[in-house]
């Protein structure tokens, strides 16, 4: 049987090389309509998972909402944070970075109960979701990228997002209009060098 060619390889190789980290202070401030953000979540729920356990769950801050995240994430911050380590500037960027985005989307993991996948592959599934977001937000010219930072990982986050105690929030995907030239993009290796054939 003769391979079949489904879809333009080139297309699809040009958009996972042109994807890129694009941040807060790249956005214009203009608001991404709610139907493209509906589309970037209908296409990470179509990320491969181990067992159909589909463990990704989203929250989204838009309009009123982001300045609640960006302030309740500051209080988070200078609540938990020794005064010794306060770092007010950091404190300023979790409150106001919020404020600059079109759309916040809070990334979570709620894992199934298959005792047989082991949460691993489940965090691998919610970021094969989020490659999903960024590729599609790409392909419609719209900026992004994946936080960690602050007070990602605490207890406290969780309460924030009123997730329960087996969730967890693995970060949070920024989103905005951006302003100026696309980012360019470099590897410090060649592919060749990850890779060790077997034959």
């Amino acid at each position: 049987m003769a391979l079949q060619v489904l879809f333009d390889a080139d297309t699809i190789t040009q958009l996972i090389r042109f994807r890129r980290s694009v941040f807060p202070r790249q956005y214009s401030g203009e608001v991404i309509p709610r139907e493209k953000i509906e589309l970037l979540l209908e296409n990470a729920h179509w990320a491969p998972n181990h067992g159909q356990t589909e463990p990704w769950f989203f929250k989204v801050f838009a309009g009123e909402g982001l300045k609640k995240l960006g302030e309740a994430h500051a209080k988070m911050y200078e609540a938990l944070t020794p005064e010794e380590n306060f770092n007010s500037i950091k404190y300023e960027k979790l409150r106001n970075n919020p404020l600059k985005c079109s759309h916040i989307i809070a990334i979570c993991l709620r894992a199934g109960t298959n005792p047989k996948i082991p949460e691993i592959e489940e965090i691998a599934a919610v970021a094969a979701a989020v490659q999903n977001i960024h590729l599609t937000a790409t392909a419609l010219g719209l900026g992004g990228y994946w936080s960690s930072g602050g007070m990602t990982y605490r207890e406290e986050m969780k309460t924030l997002l009123g997730l329960s105690p087996t969730d967890r929030c693995l970060g949070f995907f920024y989103l905005g209009v951006p302003t100026g030239e696309w980012p360019e993009g470099f590897r410090k290796s060649t592919w060749q060098e990850k890779v060790e054939w077997v034959e």
